[in-house]
């Protein structure tokens, strides 16, 4: 592709007022609205002692218009003044500058983190009653949790420690921040977040993560769920009596990664060479000649009491993945490396395993909110880290929700950075013929179906 014309040095000029660079945020804050998202940031986010006169005025047009502008890309407090460009303050009232959103993020505290929280699990069920942002709840249900440490950089970063993370399998200790996040996702819905919580770098991976288990439990249960058909899912770091008697108490089922310890190590060795099963994983590649598969992977599965001598004691299933250690070469001589876990589930052993390894699919949340919002840790203060955490999640769910409109099925599992850029990140010209507003849109533009019935399926309702 070439230009069509010599262009002059001077023939670019920003003085258009009309323009609007995220079409696509009307429709998305339409959806907000609809579904209580001021409201609910009326009702449970209050400021009553602003160390900055006049710093949290207004609080919830400030806070949607945080939401608006991660949803249109922006990762750090200074990118908040996105919204802010040609017509978008045309559009929506209530548009503020980044500096002024920033103060209001210095203004939260620890409990005003807390009141944030309780919008997210309520708009997400407000969202999940909209939309089918949840779709098969009523079946089946994952809730996973999951954390990670975020390198910060400089002094500056309250709350910063050294925590353990793994870089290219290898344990290192990095300088950062730990979010801790609970998602909830079923066999045909992408996984959105329940409940998240900011926490030191120095943070064991499962501190408080049985208060967020019952509380994703609880809100997953309020959008439709059948206790029964609930798994909860995690590492080694959340199989913990806390976190398996809170999931045992709710009636819903679990599967957590088990530490290898003498007395788990003595319930593998009491397993017979032939119980172990070839278990076939999606994409597994079987040899043409032999049309066996090319793996070594077995399981097997042996009754199992956990947290014995506790008031936790609980009994239930250790499923056993076992593969050869690839530094054997020996095949008189097998040596096998055995990767446990502890489940209450009654699957058939090969489809326990399956279903245990798709805990891994709460690393595209990571991955989306890191291409987006959790790119930065914004501010020096932790609370307003925390409190951009938050909202970055509730942008997550509404995005989520937003694709579920779209009539198209690659939508409702993209990735955030495709929906930003598909939905999102449309540019459009204000008219107001007849003082009607109307957006016009590129024409011919590749998504044009799709956002449309976006837009028809958020205003005909």
């Amino acid at each position: 592709m070439q230009a069509s014309h010599a262009w002059r040095g001077d023939s670019a000029v920003f003085d258009e007022g009309n323009l609007v660079s995220h079409a696509g945020l009307v429709p998305l804050l339409e959806l907000a609205e609809q579904t209580g998202l001021s409201q609910l940031l009326d009702e449970h986010v209050r400021f009553v002692d602003e160390r900055v006169k006049s710093g949290a005025a207004n609080a919830t047009p400030k806070l949607t218009s945080i939401v608006a502008g991660m949803a249109a890309g922006a990762d750090s407090i200074d990118d908040l003044d996105v919204i802010r460009a040609g017509g978008t303050g045309k559009l929506f009232s209530g548009v503020y500058a980044a500096a002024t959103l920033g103060i209001l993020l210095r203004e939260f505290t620890h409990g005003h983190t807390r009141q944030l929280s309780a919008v997210l699990r309520r708009h997400l069920l407000a969202l999940a009653a909209r939309t089918p942002l949840l779709a098969g709840i009523d079946e089946r249900v994952f809730i996973d949790i999951d954390s990670l440490l975020r390198p910060v950089y400089g002094h500056a970063k309250h709350g910063a420690s050294f925590g353990h993370t793994k870089i290219a399998g290898k344990t290192v200790l990095r300088r950062g921040l730990s979010p801790l996040a609970v998602t909830i996702s079923t066999p045909n819905a992408a996984p959105v977040l329940a409940a998240v919580r900011l926490r030191a770098g120095r943070a064991g991976s499962g501190r408080g993560a049985a208060s967020m288990v019952t509380e994703a439990l609880n809100t997953a249960v309020s959008a439709g769920a059948d206790p029964a058909n609930i798994l909860v899912r995690g590492d080694s770091a959340y199989c913990s009596g806390k976190n398996v008697t809170a999931v045992v108490k709710a009636g819903a089922q679990f599967s957590f990664t088990i530490t290898r310890n003498p007395a788990v190590d003595a319930a593998i060795a009491t397993i017979p060479d032939e119980q172990y099963t070839p278990v076939r994983y999606p994409g597994a590649v079987i040899d043409p000649d032999t049309g066996q598969l090319i793996s070594d992977a077995q399981v097997a599965e042996v009754p199992y009491t956990a947290f014995t001598g506790t008031r936790h004691e609980t009994t239930g299933r250790l499923v056993v993945r076992r593969v050869l250690d690839a530094n054997t070469q020996d095949p008189l001589f097998p040596v096998w490396r055995y990767h446990p876990f502890f489940t209450n589930t009654t699957t058939p052993v090969t489809d326990a395993d399956l279903t245990h390894r798709q805990h891994a699919i709460c690393e595209t949340v990571w991955s989306d909110l890191i291409d987006g919002p959790w790119a930065h840790q914004p501010s020096g203060s932790f609370p307003a880290n925390a409190a951009w955490t938050i909202l970055a999640a509730i942008c997550h769910n509404l995005l989520r929700a937003a694709s579920t409109l779209t009539g198209t099925t690659r939508y409702t599992k993209a990735r955030g950075a495709t929906l930003r850029t598909h939905l999102i990140t449309i540019p459009a010209r204000l008219a107001r013929p007849q003082h009607r507003p109307t957006l016009h849109l590129p024409a011919h533009w590749p998504r044009a179906a799709a956002w449309l019935t976006l837009w028809n399926a958020v205003f005909a309702t």
